[in-house]
């Protein structure tokens, strides 16, 4: 899907994944976010074409009042999970709305790991 915006001059369309890209790099400079945890498709996609995507991990679709974004991620171990997800919902928001002028109507955050650090992972015999 892409977004489509009429201008006197013209059309602008920006494209899902645009807008996935800048929701990912707002999401992984978030204090606490490990990384993004992408799907089958996204783990398709880097077997099958050799690269990593820039924006798994991020799902964008179109709501009544602007965009949705749902992001999977894996948070950092002892982290305060509310509070980093929170972080993460206005970073996104306020990224998204500088960068391509569209009104964001939800940010869902979906945890899916915790990253444990290799010095404190427990040791199995």
């Amino acid at each position: 899907m892409n977004v489509v915006n009429e201008q006197k001059s013209g059309t602008l369309k920006i494209s899902d994944e645009v807008i996935a890209v800048c929701a990912a790099n707002a999401a992984l400079k978030t204090d606490g976010v490990a990384e993004l945890a992408g799907g089958l498709t996204n783990a398709l996609s880097k077997n099958f074409l050799g690269k990593e995507l820039l924006y798994k991990g991020v799902k964008v679709s179109q709501g009544e009042a602007g965009v949705i974004i749902d992001i999977f991620v894996i948070v950092d171990y002892q982290v305060n999970i509310p509070a980093v997800a929170w972080n993460i919902q206005e970073h996104v928001k306020k990224e998204v709305e500088s960068m391509t002028e569209m009104t964001v109507e939800a940010v869902n955050i979906n945890v899916q790991g915790v990253h444990i650090p290799e010095e404190e992972a427990p040791i199995h015999d």
